[in-house]
């Protein structure tokens, strides 16, 4: 299962890189490691528990450390990790929702949105209140050329600093998440709406001057947030995700953007940017901003975008693995064909020899036909899982010699050539049971499942046909 999960671990990594060549560099291995260190990662790898189920794995770990560490003399490298990274264990398969999800998530995408947000709401801010400050520069000018009570100076000035107070903390409090982004424009619209008619109040119908204020105050306020909706996205307070995308990159407009309306290189807010761009190589952001394109168009908000590009996520995660389960399947398919070939050869298991001697001694496949039937006679036909089939076997071993095995008789019959006879080799026949090996390997790696459906559809094993579908009762009483 181990090296399943090598496998994809790999995959990943090519997924994440967009090639092979890529897939070896540190930041898509350290990008892969955050995702394989994530929790909704951890959680899905089940190890065994207990010291006997325990044992024969971390024997593994022991002898991989070793061998990795001898590799490391040779070859006079530092680098000690695993095919694994960090982990000795990792789980062997994922589902596509899973890594979506992690991808999304190592990727800070929520908290660029957030960041990004946060930045256009400040500057959303800074506008409205510079808007409202220069119709009252205007007012002040009036005012100074023209004799009016103090206390309307007074109020006017006080509601413009409430106002400002009223807008920051507002701001605040989307910033440390106590609103969404819609309430808290609708907050800014109730206070400047709320200024306004203070405004109103406070004026005198006789001063000509404060009624063009409070015109130019109203168009001011219906200019702003005459839409709620329209003024978020005028305002761009809600990013589409492939704005969050090119803030990754350090050349795009949305990251100068940034840039500039911050001005502190040590805001908390800049260092998160910048420690994600700094973290990402450009292949991972071409590749992500590719597949932003295609969930582009279909999103309305911010909320859909993200959405949809998780499904575009599982969806290449998907095709990936599907690709990577065909390679896996032909490298254990080698592998079994290694283990069978490796135990044909071990227990000389020729397949060409076998066949001859059962077809032409006689008194072997009788014996060998006799020793079954005797068998299933002494067993209960109704209990056969109580069969020890190892016994049995041992037993068929003792008193029948198989043509199988490195026993001097056998390599007679085999071979017809004798051990101490180190001159006289027998090229053919030795040829001939190579290749045996061969095919007897073939056979073993198909497994036992492959070799019982194909004899279920040459001949019929019970004799008897299908088993009839039980026929329905026609009495519905």
């Amino acid at each position: 299962m181990q090296w399943r999960a090598v496998h994809l671990r790999k995959s990943i990594e090519i997924l994440l890189a967009g090639d092979l060549v890529n897939s070896e560099t540190k930041e898509i291995i350290e990008l892969t490691n955050k995702i394989y260190t994530n929790p909704l990662i951890k959680s899905i790898n089940q190890e065994a528990k207990g010291v006997l189920s325990t044992f024969p794995r971390k024997l593994t770990w022991f002898i991989a450390s070793i061998t990795r560490f001898i590799g490391q003399i040779i070859s006079k490298s530092s680098q000690g990790k695993t095919a694994l990274g960090n982990q000795n264990s990792a789980p062997s398969y994922m589902s596509g929702d899973t890594f979506s999800t992690t991808l999304i998530e190592e990727l800070k995408i929520p908290k660029l949105i957030y960041n990004l947000t946060v930045v256009r709401l400040g500057k959303f801010k800074e506008l409205s209140l510079q808007e409202v400050r220069e119709i009252l520069v205007r007012l002040q000018k009036h005012l100074e050329t023209t004799k009016i009570s103090n206390h309307i100076t007074q109020d006017i000035g006080n509601d413009f600093n409430n106002l400002s107070q009223q807008y920051t903390d507002i701001f605040n409090d989307f910033k440390d998440h106590r609103f969404d982004i819609d309430t808290t424009v609708e907050r800014m619209k109730d206070s400047l709406y709320k200024y306004v008619d203070n405004f109103e109040a406070n004026i005198h119908p006789q001063y000509e001057f404060l009624n063009e204020t409070l015109k130019r105050l109203q168009a001011l306020r219906q200019h702003i947030f005459q839409d709620l909706d329209e003024a978020i996205i005028l305002g761009g307070l809600k990013p589409n995700i492939n704005e969050i995308v090119q803030l990754m990159n350090t050349s795009s407009a949305v990251y100068t953007e940034i840039e500039t309306a911050i001005h502190d290189d040590n805001s908390p807010i800049y260092q998160t940017i910048k420690e994600l761009t700094d973290s990402l190589p450009p292949m991972i952001v071409e590749n992500i901003g590719t597949i932003v394109k295609r969930a582009q168009y279909r999103a309305k908000s911010t909320e859909e975008g993200i959405k949809i590009l998780r499904g575009e996520l599982e969806s290449c995660f998907d095709e990936s693995m599907q690709r990577a389960g065909g390679v896996y399947k032909r490298n254990a398919k080698g592998v079994a064909i290694l283990i069978g070939i490796t135990l044909a050869v071990s227990a000389n298991a020729d397949i060409f020899h076998i066949i001859d001697r059962l077809s032409k001694d006689m008194v072997l496949r009788e014996a060998i036909v006799y020793k079954a039937v005797q068998t299933i006679e002494t067993t209960n036909a109704n209990d056969l899982s109580s069969v020890n089939t190892k016994e049995i076997l041992k037993e068929i071993l003792n008193e029948i010699s198989l043509p199988i095995g490195w026993t001097r008789e056998n390599l007679q019959e085999q071979l017809n050539w004798r051990i101490n006879k180190v001159n006289s080799w027998p090229v053919v026949p030795v040829l001939t049971m190579i290749t045996g090996w061969m095919v007897s390997g073939l056979a073993i790696a198909m497994g036992a499942p492959f070799w019982f459906d194909l004899l279920s559809k040459v001949m019929n094993v019970r004799n008897a046909g299908k088993s009839p579908k039980p026929a329905k009762n026609q009495d519905d009483n």
